[in-house]
């Protein structure tokens, strides 16, 4: 995947394969467990600090990630807290774990949905895309984007309704939408990423 230059993005890109529709995997008691409130991981907890470099990676084309803009990894620490936050499929359950966890925002999407080739830049003023099936559009003007042929699919907000997973689902790619700012974070969250994509009974792979 080619990514464009950027000072402050550390991305992983973590390509999984499921050998059977998602709608076939029962829920995981392991990983809804990384869901509850006070749940440990082998990661260190977010904190403040972290928080601030991650706003600061997507402020960095423009973008204002306040609000109801605000990175999805903070989305999701208030969800938990307010016990909102259940199963919706094996892929995307594990990634509200690793990215609760980890403090980053995670982006997964459907290979089988998205038109290659894929890359990671910023997104042009004036960009936006539907990102629920409600029909609520993002505007993503200067924030960093997965982008496929199509446009921009995917980022650290809210991913694209186009290329979101099914029960249907079998592939997909994920970004950890991580910064350099600090050091080896996104390396150790994609190890764990991948551990349990594994455990699961995914087939995956960091790309490197």
């Amino acid at each position: 995947m080619n990514i464009d230059p950027h000072p402050l993005l550390d991305a992983a890109i973590i390509r999984s394969h499921f050998p059977r529709p998602l709608s076939a995997f029962a829920p995981s008691d392991s990983v809804l467990r990384l869901l509850e409130p006070g749940a440990s991981s082998p990661l260190p907890s977010p904190d403040d600090n972290l928080r601030g470099h991650v706003r600061d990676l997507l402020r960095h084309g423009g973008y204002k990630p306040t609000g109801r803009g605000k990175p999805a990894s903070e989305y999701l620490v208030r969800a938990v807290a307010e016990g909102g936050l259940g199963a919706i499929n094996l892929a995307v359950d594990v990634c509200n774990a690793v990215s609760l966890h980890s403090g980053l925002p995670i982006s997964v999407v459907d290979v089988s949905r998205a038109k290659g080739p894929l890359r990671i830049g910023i997104a042009q003023p004036g960009a936006s895309y539907v990102f629920n099936a409600s029909g609520h559009v993002i505007d993503v003007s200067g924030l960093l984007c997965l982008f496929d042929a199509d446009g921009p699919c995917a980022n650290a907000v809210k991913d694209s309704q186009r290329t979101k997973t099914t029960p249907e689902t079998t592939e997909t790619v994920s970004v950890i939408w991580g910064t350099s700012a600090v050091p080896n974070h996104t390396q150790k969250t994609a190890t764990w990423y991948l551990s349990l994509l594994r455990e699961a009974g995914a087939a995956a792979d960091k790309e490197s």
